[in-house]
C-alpha cells in the first residue's frame, strides 16, 4: 500500500472530520489527555520512554536514539510494526502523531516507508492540536449563548441534544451532574473534556458565529470543570426555563435513573454483581446529601431505596422508587433549584413547558 499524502498542519480538519490518528506517546501520556479520533499504538512503553528520558538527559540525544532503539528492537519492533501497518490499513485516511511532531513519529514513519507504507504525520503532534482546542474554545466561548434551566426531571438534556447547536455538557463530561449524575462510564479527564468540547464546537458551527444552547450547569460537573472562559459567557447568557408537571418530571426520571440505569449495569456485568452495583450507586446519590436531608430524613429515603430495589428485581416495576424519589425532589431538590434560579431572575427572557420553550428557542436563535 502507498499513500503520498504530505505531512499536515490542518488541525481544525482533522478534529471536525475525526480523522483517525495513531498517537505514539507512552500509555501514560496517552492518558492524561488525547483527541476523540486517536488510538494509542505506543513507540515505547512507559518504563522505556523513562529510561530513554533519563539518558536524554545525562548523556545527550544521540545516546538517547541508540538507546531507544536497543529497548525497541527484533520481535518487539516487528510486533509493534505489525500493529501500526494494520491500523495504516484500516484508516488509509489517517496520520501519526507523538508529543511534538518530532523524533518518535518520524521514526515510526521511517519505519512504515521501510516496510512499503508511506504515512503522514501532524506537524507539532499533540501539543499543536491540544493548543488548537484550547484556542477554539476561547474563541467561540466569545459567540452567544442560550441557557436552558429547569427542575430536575424537566427534559433539559433531551432538548439540548435535538438542537443543531446544543452543547451537551454533561454527556461530554460523562456525568449528569447532580449527587446521581455519575454513570457506568467513567468521568474523561479534565484535558479530554475540554478536547471533546473542542471538537463538539468545531462541528457544530462551519466558522459562522452560532447561538450555542446549553445547560444552566454550575462550575462543577461532576469532578470535571468547565472551563473558565465559556462559564464566564455561561453567567452573563439569558435564560429560559423549563416549567413541566411535577408528574411529569417523575415519569422522565423514572426512565433516565431507574429503568435506563437499572439495563446499563446489568449489561456490563453479571446479575448479581449489576444490581449490587445499581444499588450502591443509587446509594451512593443519597449518601453524598445525607447531611443537607439531615440523618433523620436519610435513614428513611435510605430504608424506601432498599424497599424499591427488592421490589423492581422481583417484579421489574421502578414505582416503589416514587417513595423516596417525590419527597426527595420536594424537599431538596426543587428548593434548591429554586433558589439557585432566584438569583438568576434577571437573566430569564423565556418560561414556559418543555413544548413551549423548545418552540421558543426554535423562533429565537
Amino acid at each position: 500500500m502507498q499513500n503520498a499524502r504530505p505531512n499536515t498542519q490542518h488541525y481544525e480538519h482533522l478534529l471536525r472530520a475525526d480523522i483517525p490518528l495513531i498517537d505514539v506517546r507512552a500509555p501514560v501520556e496517552f492518558a492524561q489527555g488525547t483527541m476523540p479520533a486517536a488510538v494509542n499504538l505506543p513507540l515505547m512503553s512507559d518504563d522505556e520512554r523513562v529510561a530513554v528520558g533519563t539518558c536524554y538527559k545525562q548523556h545527550g540525544q544521540q545516546a538517547a536514539i541508540e538507546l531507544g532503539h536497543s529497548l525497541v528492537h527484533g520481535d518487539i519492533r516487528e510486533a509493534r510494526l505489525e500493529k501500526w501497518l494494520e491500523q495504516c490499513r484500516q484508516n488509509p485516511q489517517g496520520y501519526l502523531c507523538c508529543a511534538r511532531g518530532g523524533l518518535r513519529s518520524h521514526l515510526v514513519q521511517q519505519w512504515l516507508h521501510e516496510a512499503g507504507v508511506d504515512y503522514p504525520l501532524v506537524e507539532g503532534g499533540y501539543k499543536a492540536l491540544r493548543h488548537y482546542a484550547m484556542g477554539v474554545i476561547e474563541s467561540r466561548s466569545r459567540w452567544p449563548m442560550v441557557l436552558v434551566s429547569g427542575n430536575t426531571g424537566g427534559g433539559k438534556t433531551i432538548l439540548i441534544r435535538s438542537l443543531s447547536t446544543g452543547v451537551d455538557l454533561e454527556g461530554l463530561a460523562h456525568h449528569r451532574g447532580s449527587s446521581f449524575g455519575r454513570t457506568i462510564v467513567e468521568q474523561p479527564s479534565q484535558t479530554n473534556f475540554e478536547n471533546s468540547l473542542a471538537v463538539t464546537l468545531l462541528k457544530k458551527s462551519d466558522g459562522a458565529e452560532v447561538t450555542w444552547v446549553v445547560e444552566d450547569e454550575g462550575r462543577m460537573i461532576g469532578s470535571r470543570h468547565i472551563p473558565e472562559c465559556f462559564r464566564e459567557q455561561m453567567l452573563r447568557s439569558p435564560i429560559v426555563v423549563i416549567e413541566d408537571p411535577f408528574e411529569q418530571r417523575l415519569e422522565r426520571l423514572k426512565t433516565e435513573y431507574f429503568l435506563q440505569m437499572s439495563e446499563a449495569f446489568l449489561s456490563v456485568s453479571d446479575e448479581e454483581t449489576a444490581w449490587l452495583n445499581y444499588g450502591e450507586y443509587l446509594h451512593h446519590g443519597l449518601f453524598a446529601i445525607r447531611r443537607r436531608l439531615g440523618m433523620e430524613r436519610f435513614a428513611q429515603f435510605s430504608a424506601l431505596l432498599d424497599d424499591a430495589l427488592v421490589q423492581q428485581r422481583k417484579t421489574g416495576s421502578v414505582d416503589g422508587h416514587l417513595a423516596w424519589l417525590s419527597p426527595l425532589l420536594e424537599e431538596y431538590y426543587d428548593p434548591m433549584y429554586r433558589y439557585q434560579l432566584s438569583k438568576k431572575a434577571d437573566n430569564i427572557v423565556f418560561r414556559g413547558d418543555y413544548q413551549q420553550v423548545e418552540a421558543w428557542l426554535n423562533n429565537n436563535i
